[in-house]
């Protein structure tokens, strides 16, 4: 007999997670049918019955979401409408908070025996607190990501399993055999388009006061895919600098340009865990719409912004956040960390600790195995 399972994810990252976790269900399930929505990848495993939305519902900011208001209105409709007719043995729901948590209580209220389970537990620890007992009222089964979060959860009445951070078995397949190049700065300026044209600008400005006095060195910048590279492009071509071939982009190379730079400068993200866990040297940069930071200011209860300073408890690398996200701040940390071998060697045995704690291989199967056992 058959078992169906409803799934959601609305971001790039959530998407290839998705699809990790899909493939490893079919294993333990192979009569499982899915639906729901996600990108490319999970279309490519689920089929007709998952709809690719990651580009237009990957938005970023307070902002920038109330600009596509009626937009995710209607999808939200349509997609509770659907999962009403299919009523599912399983709703997964992976990370996506503002859109998913919302959608855990309507489907709650109307399919009260369809089992919900949050995968990649949205870190409202962060931003707020007081929605996790209601979370627990509406989810059956948290799925954490970073170790921490399990007694938060459980502490609320809500069933908790830390499965291990997915990056642990993604990053096992992109380890490469590599020297890191001398004088090799790597330039990651983010996956969404806003967040790029806000971003590489300021990188490209640092480069240009770095070569001033450093012309030996060399950079190269990771995009997301050959739309954003076009961009990057645009805004090299537009900068000034003495040369066009200064910067080099290239596209879905970022897991190896992390292996072969001396060091980086990475935006705000799962990005930073990345470069942590391949051993990068970098410092973090962070901006976005004015009145987004204000709002988030008044919201967000974290001594840091980068996952890795947040998993350590302290800071280990450097972030430059909103108006400290500047070419000078920016240069001075990249010339210490060029000009300094043990400043790289410590800083890299701190960020491959730190990333430890993230787990061990087999995060998706150990994720897969939970739900099986509800199915």
């Amino acid at each position: 007999m058959s078992k169906s399972i409803y799934i959601v994810a609305g971001e790039v990252s959530g998407d290839t997670h998705g699809a990790c976790l899909m493939e490893a269900l079919r294993l333990r399930v192979p009569t499982v049918k899915f639906f729901g929505v996600g990108g490319e990848m999970m279309k490519a495993v689920g089929g007709e019955g998952v709809d690719d939305w990651v580009e237009n519902a990957a938005v970023m900011g307070i902002v920038e979401v109330l600009k596509h208001y009626k937009w995710f209105k209607q999808r939200f409709a349509e997609m509770l409408e659907q999962v009403i007719s299919i009523n599912p043995e399983v709703l997964v729901l992976i990370d996506y908070p503002g859109f998913n948590l919302r959608f855990a209580n309507a489907v709650r209220e109307r399919l009260p025996d369809t089992k919900i389970v949050y995968y990649i537990s949205p870190q409202v620890w962060a931003w707020n607190k007081g929605r996790i007992p209601k979370m627990a009222k509406t989810l059956d089964l948290m799925l954490c990501i970073f170790p921490f979060e399990q007694e938060i959860f459980e502490s609320a009445g809500l069933k908790t399993v830390f499965t291990g951070h997915p990056l642990v078995d993604e990053l096992e397949e992109k380890r490469i055999d590599v020297v890191r190049a001398e004088g090799l700065v790597g330039l990651f300026p983010g996956s969404r388009e806003r967040e790029v044209s806000r971003l590489f600008p300021l990188m490209v400005e640092t480069v240009r006061r770095m070569n001033v006095h450093h012309p030996d060195w060399r950079y190269e910048a990771a995009a997301a895919s050959e739309k954003l590279a076009g961009g990057m492009r645009e805004i090299i071509a537009k900068s000034g600098l003495p040369a066009d071939d200064l910067i080099k982009v290239t596209v879905r190379e970022s897991h190896a340009l992390m292996q072969r730079a001396t060091c980086g400068v990475v935006a705000s993200g799962t990005a930073t865990l990345e470069a942590a866990a391949l051993g990068l040297p970098y410092c973090l940069v962070y901006k976005v719409a004015w009145p987004t930071w204000a709002i988030g200011k008044m919201l967000v209860k974290v001594d840091f912004i980068g996952l890795v300073n947040i998993l350590a408890g302290e800071k280990i690398v450097e972030e430059f956040i909103q108006s400290e996200a500047e070419p000078n701040q920016l240069k001075n940390t990249l010339i210490e960390l060029l000009e300094s071998k043990s400043k790289r060697d410590d800083l890299r045995v701190k960020l491959l600790k730190t990333s430890s704690k993230l787990g061990d291989l087999g995060s998706h199967d150990r994720a897969a195995a939970e739900i099986a056992q509800i199915l």
